[in-house]
């Protein structure tokens, strides 16, 4: 055989063998393909195993970790005389909606109202419940209301002027003041209360505004500073005015020393001379404060000079001098040159009729105003 018929089949034989190799690589892959869906099908078909499965056993799948987990032993079945399992629920967050949120609001209590606020009804004052305050140093309290104004028998109404922010009962103090005392008292003066003039209430503060002292009653919102009243027909009553009558004041400051624990006024100090102070402090024993001077009114014109003496008056009497008691005696230890000297006086006013001069009587010289000299101003 020459040598180009052995290439040939040498070349023939090499793609055989390599159809051959490309068929067995196809089965292969088939088998796999359809062997991994399913283990069961797997463990059939290996009891026919392929004469080339050993040369693919790379490439068989490995166990899942299914089989691994069938190895744990199962429980125990359930008795049947054992009770049902209820379902588990979910959490309450989860199980929340919004209806039952309100079902719960609902069903916690309110707080219940002080007996000052069931007794501060509509007939006595308008004076609507406010939240608690809680500020800074205590500042604050409970029980508040916001007195806007108060309800007189009659049904007529005193505004409070700016509304005040009190605690329930300094505002009920307050109402019962106006309604018993101060209404009274305008009416004998043939008019009606209408406002009453609040120059402050709740501010949260030091005593008398000075930074560091102890909390003002007006930082618990139980205290109230009043300035005046206004009445029906106009008239504005300052309690500090010296010009309103006397008894007026003195009978306002009666009655707020009786119904309240301090009352601060002008003559207590300097930082009340144009408002008066009230509040409910609690003290030992009860101990009240109650300094408010009424004044006097100040006289219409300043007396700058004495007042005239009247017509009527008797003679003045005034004190004789040793120089006069002496001259007096001389005189009347010499008559004769007292008769002397009147005879000389009256011989005077015929000398000056005649044109003689005598020798005592001189001209009236004339008197010019007194000038001051300028001096001259020297800076030049």
């Amino acid at each position: 055989m020459n040598f180009t018929a052995q290439k040939a089949s040498r070349k023939w034989a090499n793609g055989a063998f390599g159809r051959i190799a490309a068929a067995m690589v196809t089965a292969a892959a088939a088998a796999l393909l359809i062997g991994m869906p399913a283990e069961p099908a797997w463990a059939a078909k290996a009891s026919h195993a392929a004469p080339w499965d050993n040369l693919f056993r790379h490439l068989q799948p490995r166990p899942r970790a299914k089989a691994r987990r069938a190895a744990v032993p199962l429980p125990k079945p359930r008795p049947a005389e054992a009770p049902s399992a209820k379902p588990e629920q979910p959490p309450e967050k989860q199980q929340a909606s919004p209806d039952k949120d309100k079902a719960k609001e609902q069903a916690v209590p309110a707080p219940q109202p002080s007996a000052c606020r069931l007794a501060l009804t509509d007939e006595v004052a308008i004076a609507p419940s406010i939240p608690d305050i809680r500020g800074a140093n205590g500042c604050g309290g409970e029980d508040l209301v916001r007195l806007e104004a108060i309800v007189l028998p009659d049904k007529r109404r005193v505004s409070v002027k700016p509304a005040a922010i009190l605690r329930c009962p300094m505002a009920s103090a307050l109402a019962e003041w106006i309604r018993k005392d101060i209404a009274p008292l305008a009416e004998r003066l043939g008019s009606t209360v209408s406002d009453l003039d609040n120059f402050d209430s709740f501010e949260c503060r030091g005593r008398n505004r000075i930074v560091g002292a102890k909390l003002s009653e007006h930082g618990r919102a139980n205290a109230l500073d009043v300035r005046a009243f206004k009445l029906t027909d106009g008239t504005s009553i300052s309690l500090t005015d010296r010009t309103v009558p006397r008894k007026l004041r003195e009978a306002v400051l009666h009655s707020a020393c009786t119904r309240f624990s301090t009352v601060l006024g002008p003559g207590s100090d300097w930082y009340h001379e144009d408002h008066i102070h009230l509040d409910l402090m609690e003290r030992r024993g009860n101990y009240r404060i109650c300094q408010w001077d009424v004044w006097d009114p100040l006289p219409q014109k300043a007396p700058l000079l004495p007042a005239e003496r009247p017509e009527e008056a008797p003679p003045r009497e005034v004190a004789a001098k040793p120089d006069d008691a002496k001259s007096d005696a001389n005189r009347s230890d010499k008559p004769d040159a007292n008769k002397s000297g009147a005879k000389s006086n009256a011989a005077q006013p015929d000398a000056e009729s005649n044109g003689e001069k005598s020798e005592k009587a001189e001209p009236a010289r004339e008197q010019k105003p007194a000038t001051k000299k300028r001096r001259k101003n020297r800076r030049s």
